[in-house]
């Protein structure tokens, strides 16, 4: 069997776990909430608006998951994220995974190309949020076992990389979270805390929830998939507290 036609690895066992998801109503946050509840992890997931995260909701309680729960949150709003927090901490006392997945993408090699108001959305979501929500979500990830968080960052974020169509205002603050990751790491992980960040270049995301996303080829000639992906994320914050994975790298095939 070569490795396009390889078996997919099974999904770990997270049964009592709490997950934070941000950015969870679309794309890569949407795959992660479902991939983790399908693991039987309590997940938490949030979205800029709360219909928005509801309707994710709605799809995990679908698969007869009923542990998830559906908040809203601007990331690039202060008020919000400390309302967010507040929120979770109201139904639990601990959370043991945070994952720092949302951030608003904007496209474009012209600086002039976006308003002002869009070049401070996005470093606001992306870097400043990232840091207040690590910030507020801190308390509650001392109070577990087995605290992790991971960070979805980009090949935006390593220095030198200039190969994505991403406006500079994403350079920026997929920069400013990797910086902020580096010293995290460094900072938390005396108290037991592990910092996970991931950098993939563009990848192919197939609904979860379709036949697709069994069927997308993983080969060695073909581009990263989100189910690749999620299997990273999955692998390390599942590995004894002895195995602290601090960052994978992807190269980019084109």
């Amino acid at each position: 069997m070569n490795d396009a036609q390889s078996s997919h690895a099974p999904l770990p066992r997270l049964d009592g776990r709490k997950v934070v998801v941000t950015g969870a109503s679309r794309d890569f946050g949407r795959t992660l909430a479902i991939r983790f509840a399908q693991c039987g992890a309590e997940v938490y997931l949030s979205a800029r608006t709360a219909d928005a995260a509801r309707r994710v909701a709605d799809e995990i309680r679908g698969l007869g998951h009923d542990q998830v729960h559906a908040l809203a949150c601007d990331l690039s709003d202060p008020a919000s994220i400390r309302a967010f927090a507040a929120e979770v901490a109201a139904v639990t006392g601990h959370i043991d995974i945070l994952v720092n997945n949302g951030a608003r993408w904007l496209e474009g090699t012209d600086l002039l190309s976006a308003t002002d108001e869009d070049v401070s959305d996005t470093v606001a979501s992306g870097a400043t949020g990232t840091v207040l929500v690590v910030k507020h979500f801190l308390p509650l990830l001392r109070a577990s076992r087995q605290p992790d968080v991971v960070n979805m960052i980009s090949t935006a974020g390593v220095p030198g990389h200039h190969r994505s169509d991403a406006h500079s205002a994403f350079y920026a603050a997929k920069s400013a979270q990797a910086g902020f990751a580096d010293i995290l790491s460094k900072r938390l992980r005396p108290e037991g805390v592990r910092v996970i960040s991931l950098y993939p270049p563009d990848f192919v995301n197939p609904d979860p929830l379709s036949e697709d996303w069994e069927k997308s080829p993983r080969g060695t000639g073909d581009p990263l998939t989100a189910h690749s992906l999620v299997e990273c994320v999955l692998f390390a914050v599942s590995q004894p507290r002895d195995c602290f994975i601090r960052s994978f790298n992807f190269e980019q095939l084109a």
